[in-house]
């Protein structure tokens, strides 16, 4: 399994920035999705996830009502819509999806066997 993450960049405090993924190597429909990211010396975090059919969708507190998730299952891709971006937000964002199909959302990066490279958002005060 391949995952590719894009859209990553250097943007205002209060600009939006829209990251993909996109996924290879396997069926895309049947798993869970999810975006995690890491700040220069933190420990990776759950940001978003997305249930294979992206009907059931969880957020981390920090980003909850800011950002948006979003899946295409015909495109094998998905995406995350970041509005209204703060400082904090700087990291490097990681897609990702586990090793077995139709399970829960977790937050929890040790659910996840399958990463992208990451793409990096820094947002400047």
């Amino acid at each position: 399994v391949q995952l590719q993450a894009s859209g990553g960049g250097l943007v205002q405090a209060g600009d939006s920035l829209r990251l993909s993924c996109l996924a290879s190597g396997r069926v895309f429909s049947p798993y869970v999705m999810a975006w995690f990211r890491q700040a220069p010396g933190k420990e990776r975090e759950f940001v978003a996830g997305i249930s294979w059919r992206g009907g059931i969708t969880k957020y981390s507190d920090p980003v909850k009502g800011r950002f948006t998730i979003s899946r295409d299952n015909g495109k094998r891709s998905m995406y995350l819509e970041m509005n209204s971006l703060k400082p904090e937000d700087t990291a490097v964002y990681y897609c990702a999806t586990p090793q077995l199909s139709a399970g829960d959302v977790y937050t929890s990066f040790e659910e996840y066997l399958y990463w992208g490279q990451g793409t990096q958002v820094t947002v400047s005060s």
